[in-house]
C-alpha cells in the first residue's frame, strides 16, 4: 500500500521558493520561464502487510501536521488548482539517501506515538509547475538546474498527460536480488583478467597488487584455521573489496609513501624513500625535538596517528584540528558531496582522542569560473551550479550541525572545470583529562565489544574510497555519491559526548572511507584483530550485499570499543537520546579480521596483510623549470589597471557566499571573517574564544596560490606557508604557537600511458614539499595534520581536464588575550602608514599577469597555462622574513601597531584597498623610497606579489616609538590615513591613483555579485 500526500502554497499567497527558481531559469539558462510553482510529495509505503496499517483519519493528521495552516494546504493525493503548462518532477534514485525522508518518518512516529521501524518506508520528490516554457525547454531546466541525473530522477509532462498519469510511486530501494553469501573471485586468469576484474568491480589496483593479492591467497589459502572455516585459496568478495578499500590511494597515500627517484635539470638522481616521511613527518619531528630542548617544551599533543592534529591551549582543553578534501563527490553532486565533505570532516576531530568537541568550521575552494561560457565536455556540471551546489551544501551540512564558520576563501581557474577541489575542515577542543587519563589518549582492548552508533547502512557511499582513488570519467559510479544528514550526525554526537564524559568507551573513530571495514579494521589494529557479524548491523533497506555492507560510507556513523561491563549503560544511553547503537561484535588478538554473516564466514584477513602487505610503488620523478612568456606591453594607467583587478573573481568580494553561513553560532567569535566598519571586507585571520569566561583565543589562518604551482612548486609551497603565518600575526597571534595542516590536491603524478607526463607531475610534488619543509623548519611551525588527495582530472569524452598542483596550508595559532586582537582597517586620522619587507620583481603567477592575459585576448586552451606567467614568482627568504616577524610581534604586543593587513593576491594596492575600505577612512601614500630600493616601475611596485610584507597603521604619537622596535628590519613610511573618503598613491611627484573609497567598494562588490 502506497500513500501519497502533497503540499502546496496557499493560492494566493507569493511563493518564494517558486520565485527563485524562475529567476534561475531566467539568469542561468535565459529561458523565457513566466511562473514556476513548487509542491513536496510525501510517499509513504507500506511494506509489511502483517504491521499496522496507518488509517486513513491517521493520513488526514499527518497531512495537517506537514503543512502550514496559515501558508500551505495539503491533500492525499492530488492537489487540483489552477493549472500550469508543464509540470517536473524530480526524486531520488534508488540506493540514494532520502534525509527528508528519513526526518518525515521520525516526525510521523512522534505524531502516531508508536515506532514504524522498516515495516513502513517514506520517499520524498518535489513537483515543479512551470508557466512560459515547452517541454523540451523544461527537461533542459530540469536536467541543467533542478535535478542532478546522478542521483535524481526526472518526469517531464505537459500538465494534462500528469493528470491522467498515475501519481509518481515509491522507487524501491531493493538494489539486489538474492544472491550468495560468500562469493569467490577466481585470480588465476591471465594479466588482462586481473586488470579486468579490478576494473569491474571498482577496486582501483594496480596489476602488481592483484598479483600480490593472488600470491597471498594462493599461500594463506591452505591455512588449517582458514580451511577450518570452510574459506579456500580463492579470497571472498568481502576479502577483496576491503583489501582494495584498504590499499586505496585515499587511505594508504601510496604516492606520499613510494620510494621515488628524483631528477632535476643537469642534476645527478636521488632516492627519496617517502615524501611523507621525509618532508612532512620529518618536518614535524625537527621541529618537536628543537621544542623539547627549549626552556618552554614541545606543545604538541598527537599527531599524524589520530584522525586529526592536537596541540596544547590551555590547562583545561587541547585544540584539534582537520582539514579534508571531497572532490570527486562534489563533481557528481556539489550539493551531497560538500555537504558530506563538512559532515565528514566533522567526525574526524570527534574521533580524536575519545572525542572532541566541535568549535568552528572552515572551508575553501577551488572552482571553475562562475561566467565560463565555453563547452563543457559530456558528464560536466557547469562551474556556476557546481559553486551554488557546494556553498549550499556545506552551509546546510555545517550550520545545522550547530557549528559556525570560521573562514572561507574561493579561487577561480578553468582547469579546476575537470573536478573541484572542495576543503572543509574543523577545529574541536579536547578535554586534556576524561576521568583519570588524559583526553588523546583511546585504547582497544581485546574483549571489547565492537559497537556502530548513528545512522544505518546504505549504498551511498560504496566504492568512495577507490573512487575517489581515480580520475572522473563517464564510468564514474553513482553509488560513491553520499547525502549528508547533519541532524542525525547531531543526535549523535550530543549522546557520544554524554558517553565519552561517563567513561563508557575506551575507543573511538568515524565510519568514512571504507566504513565498517576501515573503522574497525584501523581500530583491531591496537589488539590484533576483530570479530564482526555483518548480519546484525541495522540497514536503510533490505538487499545489499554483505561486501556493501562492510564497505559502505553511508554517513553519520561512528564506531566504539565498548568493555563489556559498560555495554548495558552505552545502550541505555543511546535510546535516551534516540540514536541507534548495535552490538556487532569484538575486538580480539588472534591476528585476524573475521567476519561472518550469522554462523556463515564470509572473510578471514590477516592484519598484518591488511595493513602492511600492499606492494611499495617505485615512481620516477622529474623536474625542470617552465618557461612563460610575459606581457610585451603593460598598461601605463595604473588606476584603471586597479579597478579592473578589484572586480576580478580571484580579489573580489566573496561576501555575497560567505553571508549565508552563520558565523555567530555558540557565540564565541571576536575577530569575524567580515570586518570594518561596514563588516564587508574579508579578515586577514579570524579570532574565536575556546570557551565562555576565557581571554585567551584561537587564531585561523591561510595560504594557498595554485597559480604559482606552473612555474616552481617550491615558490607555491613557501608561499603558502608564509603567507598563513603572516596572517596570523596581522591578527597578533603569537610566532611561537602556530601551527600548520597541509593539504595537497595533484592531478596524477604516476607516469603511464594514460599520463605521459605524470614523473614531470611528481617532480612538481616533490618541489612542493621541499618548499613546504624549508619554511616551515625556518619558522618553527610543525604540521600536525593533512591530507593528500591525488588523480584530481577527468577524463571525459577522450578529453583529460587537470587540475592546477595545488597546496592549501592551513594555521591555527593562539593570542593570550582576545582583547589585544588586531584587525586591518585604518583606524583614525592622522595614522601613520608603513610598510614592512621588501618589495621585489615578483609578478610571475601574478594575478597582474593573468589579468594583462586576458584583456589582451590570450586565454589559454582549456586545461593548459595561462599565455602570461612571467619568470619570477615570489620566493621566501626566511633568513631576513623571520627577524622582521619578531620584531613587528613584539611592536604589537607593545601595542604600537593600530592595524595590520599583508599583501597577497594584487599586491601592495590591493592590501591598501582592503585597509581603506574596512576603516572607512582614506589615505595618501607615496611609493617613491620603496620603488627606488629594487628599481621597480611603479606598476610592479603596486602589483608584484613578493611574499614576506605588511601594511601597518601607528599612531602619530608612537611612530618613533614603533621605528624603534623595529630595528634594523626594513622599513617604509609610505604616507598617512586621511579623514577624507579617497584613495591616493603618489610616485615621486606622480599621482598613479586617486579614486574615491565608494567606487573602490563597488568595484570590489561587482566581481562575483551576479555569480
Amino acid at each position: 500500500m502506497i500513500h501519497r500526500i502533497e503540499i502546496a502554497t496557499k493560492p494566493g499567497i507569493r511563493e518564494a521558493r517558486g520565485e527563485h527558481v524562475a529567476a534561475q531559469i531566467r539568469r542561468y539558462l535565459e529561458l523565457p520561464v513566466k511562473r514556476v510553482r513548487t509542491r513536496d510529495v510525501y510517499l509513504i509505503e507500506e511494506v509489511d502487510p502483517l504491521a499496522q496499517a496507518i488509517s486513513s483519519s491517521e493520513l488526514q493528521r499527518i497531512v495537517q501536521h506537514f503543512s502550514d495552516p496559515v501558508l500551505q494546504i495539503g491533500a492525499i493525493d492530488r492537489i487540483v488548482d489552477a493549472v500550469s503548462e508543464v509540470v517536473v518532477a524530480v526524486g531520488y534514485r534508488p540506493g540514494v539517501a532520502d534525509t527528508v525522508g528519513k526526518s518525515a518518518k521520525v516526525a510521523i512516529e512522534d505524531l502516531l506515538d508508536r515506532p514504524l521501524t522498516n515495516a513502513v518506508q517514506i520517499y520524498t520528490s518535489r513537483l515543479y509547475l512551470i508557466d512560459g516554457l515547452s517541454t523540451e525547454q523544461a527537461q533542459r531546466a530540469a536536467r541543467d538546474l533542478l535535478a542532478n541525473p546522478v542521483i535524481q530522477t526526472i518526469q517531464v509532462s505537459s500538465y494534462p498527460d500528469w493528470l491522467e498519469r498515475e501519481p509518481e510511486r515509491a522507487v524501491p530501494r531493493v538494489l539486489l536480488g538474492d544472491t550468495p553469501l560468500t562469493v569467490q573471485i577466481d585470480l588465476s586468469g591471465s594479466t588482462e583478467d586481473l586488470l579486468e576484474i579490478s576494473r569491474q568491480s571498482l577496486l582501483a589496483l594496480s596489476l602488481v597488487e592483484m598479483e600480490t593479492i593472488r600470491d597471498h591467497f594462493s599461500g594463506s589459502g591452505r591455512d588449517p584455521r582458514r580451511t577450518a572455516l570452510g574459506l579456500s585459496t580463492l579470497p571472498t568478495e568481502v576479502e577483496l573489496q576491503c583489501l582494495a578499500q584498504t590499499w586505496s590511494e585515499h587511505c594508504k597515500h601510496k604516492i606520499f609513501n613510494a620510494e621515488i627517484t628524483y631528477r632535476e635539470e643537469g642534476g645527478a638522481p636521488e632516492v627519496i624513500d617517502s615524501l611523507f616521511d621525509t618532508y612532512i613527518r620529518g618536518t614535524t619531528e625537527d621541529i618537536d625535538r628543537n621544542l623539547a630542548a627549549n626552556e618552554g617544551g614541545s606543545w604538541l599533543v598527537s599527531v599524524f596517528h589520530d584522525n586529526a592534529g592536537v596541540v596544547e591551549f590551555d590547562d583545561q582543553v587541547h585544540l584539534v584540528y582537520k582539514v579534508e578534501t571531497h572532490n570527486s563527490p562534489s563533481a557528481l553532486d556539489p550539493y551531497g558531496g560538500a555537504m558530506t565533505g563538512i559532515v565528514g570532516v566533522n567526525r574526524d576531530p570527534f574521533g580524536t582522542g575519545r572525542g572532541a568537541d566541535l568549535l568552528i568550521n572552515v572551508w575553501g575552494y577551488c572552482l571553475a569560473s562562475p561566467f565560463y561560457k565555453g563547452i563543457l565536455p559530456r558528464g560536466l556540471l557547469h562551474p556556476r551550479r557546481i559553486r551554488d551546489g557546494v556553498h549550499q551544501g556545506v552551509i546546510d551540512g555545517g550550520n545545522q550541525s550547530g557549528i559556525p564558520y570560521g573562514r572561507g576563501w574561493e579561487i577561480f581557474d578553468d582547469r579546476y572545470l575537470g573536478k573541484p577541489l572542495v576543503f572543509c575542515g574543523t577545529v574541536g577542543v579536547l578535554p586534556t583529562m576524561i576521568g583519570d587519563s588524559p583526553g588523546e589518549v583511546k585504547q582497544s582492548n581485546p574483549g571489547d565489544l565492537v559497537v556502530m552508533v548513528g545512522g544505518r547502512i546504505g549504498a551511498d557511499g560504496i566504492h568512495g574510497a577507490t573512487f575517489s582513488s581515480a580520475a572522473l570519467d563517464e564510468s564514474s559510479p553513482t553509488q560513491a555519491v553520499q547525502i549528508g544528514d547533519p541532524i542525525t550526525q547531531k543526535m549523535m554526537f550530543d549522546f557520544l559526548i554524554a558517553a565519552r564524559d561517563r567513561n563508557l568507551y575506551s575507543s573511538i573513530t568515524d565510519n568514512g572511507a571504507g566504513g565498517l571495514s576501515s573503522s574497525v579494521g584501523e581500530m583491531a589494529t591496537q589488539t590484533g584483530g576483530a570479530r564482526i557479524d555483518l548480519s546484525k548491523a541495522p540497514l536503510k533497506y533490505s538487499g545489499l550485499a554483505p561486501w556493501e555492507i562492510f564497505l559502505s560510507e553511508a554517513q553519520e556513523r561512528m564506531t566504539l570499543a565498548v568493555p563489556p561491563d559498560q555495554a548495558d549503560e552505552l545502550l541505555a544511553l543511546a535510546a535516551r537520546y534516540d540514536v541507534e547503537a548495535t552490538v556487532l561484535g569484538r575486538f580480539t588478538d588472534d591476528g585476524f579480521l573475521h567476519v561472518t554473516w550469522a554462523d556463515e564466514n564470509i572473510a578471514h584477513l590477516d592484519m598484518e596483510f591488511l595493513h602492511s602487505g600492499n606492494p611499495k610503488l617505485c615512481l620516477e620523478a622529474r623536474w625542470r623549470r617552465q618557461c612563460f612568456s610575459e606581457p610585451a606591453a603593460r598598461p601605463e594607467d595604473c588606476q584603471e589597471t586597479l579597478l579592473a583587478l578589484l572586480s576580478r573573481p580571484n580579489i573580489s568580494s566573496g561576501e555575497a557566499k560567505a553571508r549565508h553561513y552563520d558565523h555567530e553560532v555558540k557565540g564565541l567569535t571576536v575577530i569575524k571573517p567580515y570586518s570594518g566598519v561596514h563588516n564587508d571586507v574579508p579578515a586577514e585571520a579570524t579570532v574565536f574564544l575556546a570557551r565562555h569566561g576565557s581571554k585567551r583565543g584561537i587564531v585561523l589562518s591561510e595560504g594557498v596560490n595554485p597559480f604559482l604551482s606552473e612555474l616552481d612548486p617550491f615558490a607555491m609551497a613557501a608561499t603558502a606557508v608564509d603567507e598563513a603565518v603572516r596572517r596570523q600575526l596581522c591578527a597578533g597571534a603569537g610566532l611561537d604557537r602556530i601551527a600548520a595542516l597541509d593539504n595537497f590536491c595533484w592531478p596524477d603524478p604516476v607516469l603511464s600511458h594514460d599520463t605521459p607526463d605524470g614523473d614531470f607531475k611528481l617532480g612538481q610534488l616533490v618541489r612542493a614539499c621541499r618548499g613546504l619543509q624549508e619554511v616551515c623548519r625556518s619558522y618553527s611551525v610543525p604540521l600536525i595534520s593533512g591530507k593528500d588527495s591525488m588523480k584530481n582530472e577527468s577524463i571525459l569524452e577522450g578529453r583529460k581536464i587537470a587540475v592546477l598542483p595545488t597546496l592549501l596550508v592551513s594555521a591555527i595559532g593562539q593570542i593570550d588575550d582576545v582583547r589585544t586582537a588586531l584587525t586591518l582597517d585604518f583606524k583614525m586620522p592622522g595614522d601613520m602608514i608603513y610598510i614592512l619587507g621588501e618589495t621585489g620583481d615578483h609578478t610571475g603567477g601574478s594575478e597582474f599577469f593573468r589579468y594583462l592575459g586576458e584583456r589582451d585576448g590570450r586565454h589559454g586552451e582549456l586545461g593548459k597555462s595561462s599565455p602570461y606567467l612571467g619568470s619570477k614568482p615570489p620566493t621566501v627568504d626566511c633568513d631576513r622574513t623571520l627577524p622582521l616577524y619578531r620584531a613587528l610581534r613584539g611592536a604589537i604586543r607593545a601595542g604600537y601597531v593600530r592595524s595590520a593587513s599583508t599583501p597577497t593576491k594584487g599586491g601592495l594596492a590591493l592590501a591598501l584597498v582592503r585597509s581603506a575600505l574596512a576603516g572607512g577612512l582614506g589615505a595618501s601614500v607615496d611609493l617613491a623610497a620603496i620603488a627606488a630600493a629594487n628599481d621597480l616601475d611603479s606598476d610592479v611596485t603596486l602589483f608584484s606579489e613578493s611574499n614576506g610584507r605588511f601594511v601597518v597603521s601607528v599612531s602619530a604619537q608612537e611612530s618613533r616609538l614603533f621605528e624603534d622596535c623595529m630595528q634594523p628590519a626594513p622599513m617604509y613610511p609610505v604616507g598617512q590615513v586621511d579623514p577624507g573618503t579617497k584613495l591616493t598613491i603618489h610616485r615621486d611627484g606622480r599621482q598613479l591613483v586617486s579614486l574615491e573609497l565608494e567606487l573602490l567598494r563597488t568595484q570590489f562588490k561587482r566581481g562575483l555579485a551576479d555569480a
